[in-house]
């Protein structure tokens, strides 16, 4: 029986077979708190943040609105690669080459980071290499090939390589695309689980934290206060890892992203037979459409498929069927195939797709819009906001000087006008 999940509830496959325990348990805010540094946000951005920040001596408390990794941090597909969740010829326009390349070459290091903390750390989180962007068509043949091209030439990026025919099929099991650019440096894990890992090495750190404690109201100043339903914390200075779950804390920020839902099935374990008819070298792979489809392994050989997008809350009519008709095209050897779980989360999405970095007040630093691409970069954010906070802000000002105008027609008409520029894009991926 397939475990249907809420927005409002944090049940998932990861939920099930989470292995890291926060020791002790982080009990809600009660009463008034003194702190270096305020986080809010329990996801990879706020716990990277806070650990980084302890390891320099800040004394750092952290408040989550539910439960640590509530969010995208611990219900994702739990993909990790370079990049963007835009093409970084837009950060060229708006940046110039030289500070894309900065960009980019930072957005490969997030990922490096990723495999620095679950190995000092020791992290639980079955982090596996391999990583492929599937063609489905002819037209992203020529665009996969372009980009390859383009990041070899101008980036001296090397890291991808074209596959087609028997040596994509080494990789996917599948006849269903013409192409796919395999990515050494990009891989996949379980996200709740190198979420709580990296909360844990925080609170070995000093770091404390505290759940159930949504952030209501943040009194700006100097110091700041971070007001809770039935406390306070007063710091110098406020880290904001909120991303989707923004909930009008900062309102000049609210309209530069917007939320999306994205939804996910985990199947019944495929044991090795059958994974190898799937995924025979455990990559992580996406399909190159604008709405896209991703899917990965567990570590229990499950099949980790994710795809659609909602921007208004409700589940897409159809969407059970549609997402089981799609494993079963894909892999006829999984027609059947049992559905033990199906869940749905939230990311925040920004009008251009790059993240959105900045500091208000001097001392309130945020990160979000991560635009679906955050799994690595979130942990990037939270180290590069705590060298912020030391007084190192050059690597992350070059990220705050990407400009971002928030989306049009305001509170009312910003989601019917995104929904209407989504089918436009579908229609386009069915060309």
């Amino acid at each position: 029986m397939a475990t249907v999940a809420r927005f409002d509830n944090p049940a998932s496959y990861y939920r099930d077979s989470v292995l890291v325990r926060m020791e002790p348990p982080c009990l809600p805010l009660q009463g008034e708190q003194r702190a270096d540094v305020c986080v809010i946000g329990g996801g990879i951005t706020g716990c990277s943040a806070a650990l980084h920040l302890a390891l320099r001596g800040y004394r750092v408390v952290v408040l989550e609105a539910r439960e640590l990794g509530f969010g995208a941090s611990g219900r994702s597909g739990g993909q990790i690669l370079p990049g963007l969740g835009t093409d970084i010829a837009t950060v060229e326009r708006a940046l110039g080459r030289d500070r894309a390349r900065e960009v980019w070459e930072m957005s490969r290091e997030a990922v490096r980071l990723t495999a620095e903390l679950v190995e000092r750390h020791a992290i639980p989180c079955d982090l596996s290499w391999g990583y492929l962007h599937a063609a489905v068509k002819p037209r992203h043949v020529r665009e996969l090939r372009e980009f390859q091209a383009r990041m070899a030439r101008d980036y001296g990026y090397e890291a991808l390589d074209w596959l087609e025919g028997e040596a994509l099929r080494e990789h996917v099991a599948t006849d269903a695309y013409p192409g796919a650019l395999f990515e050494r440096e990009g891989g996949h894990l379980h996200p709740l689980n190198y979420t709580l890992g990296l909360a844990q090495a925080a609170c070995q750190a000093g770091v404390t934290f505290h759940e159930q404690s949504a952030a209501v109201a943040i009194e700006r100043g100097q110091p700041a206060r971070v007001r809770t339903r039935d406390g306070c914390v007063t710091a110098d200075f406020v880290v904001l890892g909120t991303n989707a779950y923004l909930g009008g804390l900062v309102p000049e920020l609210e309209g530069r992203i917007m939320r999306a839902a994205n939804y996910i099935v985990a199947t019944e374990p495929l044991g090795a037979e059958r994974a190898a008819r799937v995924l025979p070298r455990n990559d992580a792979l996406s399909d190159a459409n604008f709405v896209l489809d991703y899917y990965r392994l567990s570590a229990d050989r499950r099949l980790i498929y994710g795809g659609e997008v909602s921007y208004d809350g409700r589940e897409p009519r159809g969407l059970q069927q549609r997402m089981d008709a799609k494993i079963a095209w894909l892999f006829p050897a999984l027609k059947g195939v049992r559905i033990d779980y199906r869940w749905g989360g939230e990311v925040a999405i920004t009008l251009n797709r790059a993240p959105d970095f900045g500091r208000l007040d001097n001392n309130l630093y945020y990160a979000q819009g991560y635009s679906g691409h955050g799994m690595a970069l979130a942990g990037l954010a939270g180290k590069l906001m705590a060298d912020a906070v030391a007084g190192q802000s050059e690597r992350f000002d070059v990220f705050a000087a990407m400009p971002h105008r928030p989306f049009p027609g305001g509170r009312r008409l910003r989601t019917p006008l995104l929904v209407l520029a989504t089918m436009f894009y579908k229609l386009r991926d069915r060309l």
